[in-house]
């Protein structure tokens, strides 16, 4: 198990900066998550983690050792793609024996850190079927196996869980967190689910146009983005304008919605009732539009219904 270090990191196709500049570390064990839009180099920057690419600039360290023009074989890393990438000729367990054949280790060994391997995915006694047998989200947790058989110093995940539908996707993040903190392994994850971003990491790196924005816990990510772009990406959110000309943010969540009482009187545009909670398209007077996602009790305002709004001072958060 080992740390990861980059040091100011940049990929260049001519002009254009897939990644720029990146400085990052990873400590060793450590779960980050990296989200951004399409084309923000989410993807870049884990291949050349990797070594499936070689940066412009920088530098890249593992465990104290530059890897930086190392192959991707000499680094000790598993992949884990969201194809799966499985060979189909081969069964579940001839999958996640082919990294150890490649590093020389085969015979019982092998075999028992294999069948270990599929035990630790929760596939015991599904080894002998080939990938065509299997569900998605079993051939997920094949990759995720073959992947993690050799021991690896780091485990990169691209999009591991985006083929799979939305409650097997949820199923599989829980496995994978309590996966990844049984083996202790230093992990990068890059997504485009911002929910499985806070879901699972330790921090969240947020990248735009090659340049991270922010790099934090995920409830300092959420709660108290460095700047507009975070806030956005990160959730739904309101902006308020502040008395001293910045703008403040306010998430749904946090605004309360009464009938009487306290606060700014609003009219209910849109009410969507998402079961546990109810969605609300408000318009106020002096602020605009706002949404609120209320609680679901006994009942719901209703379209066109005259509402208060209100929230805690400490809620609004000011951007830079």
């Amino acid at each position: 198990m080992s740390d990861i270090r980059l040091e100011g990191i940049s990929k260049r196709y001519g002009d254009f900066a897939a990644v720029d500049k990146i400085d990052l570390a990873v400590s060793q064990g450590e779960f980050v998550t990296i989200v951004g839009p399409s084309g923000s180099g989410k993807t870049s920057l884990l291949s050349l983690i990797a070594g499936l690419q070689q940066p412009t600039a920088g530098r890249i360290l593992i465990g104290g050792r530059d890897v930086t023009n190392a192959a991707p074989q000499a680094r000790n890393i598993g992949l884990v793609f969201q194809s799966y990438a499985l060979f189909p000729h081969m069964t579940a367990i001839e999958n996640v024996l082919f990294p150890l054949g490649v590093r020389g280790i085969s015979g019982s060994q092998a075999r028992d850190r294999a069948l270990e391997a599929l035990r630790l995915v929760q596939l015991e006694g599904l080894g002998d079927r080939r990938p065509s047998q299997l569900s998605g989200g079993q051939q997920q947790r094949v990759a995720l196996a073959r992947a993690v058989v050799f021991k690896p110093d780091i485990l990169l995940l691209d999009e591991p869980l985006g083929a799979l539908d939305r409650k097997l996707r949820e199923q599989l993040q829980i496995q994978l967190k309590e996966l990844q903190r049984a083996l202790g392994v230093t992990t990068i994850l890059v997504t485009h689910d911002q929910e499985e971003a806070l879901l699972l990491s330790d921090r969240i790196m947020v990248l735009d146009k090659g340049c991270p924005q922010q790099v934090a816990t995920p409830a300092e990510s959420y709660l108290r983005p460095v700047n507009r772009f975070v806030a956005e990406f990160l959730g739904s959110a309101n902006f308020v304008g502040l008395s001293d000309g910045r703008c403040g943010l306010l998430r749904p969540e946090r605004v309360r919605v009464a009938s009487n009482g306290e606060g700014k009187a609003a009219r209910v545009v849109e009410a969507i009732y998402l079961g546990q909670a109810v969605r609300y398209h408000l318009e106020t007077d002096d602020l605009g539009s706002l949404l609120a996602i209320a609680p679901f009790l006994d009942k719901a305002f209703a379209k066109g219904e005259c509402v208060v709004v209100s929230w805690d001072a400490a809620d609004l958060w000011p951007l830079a």
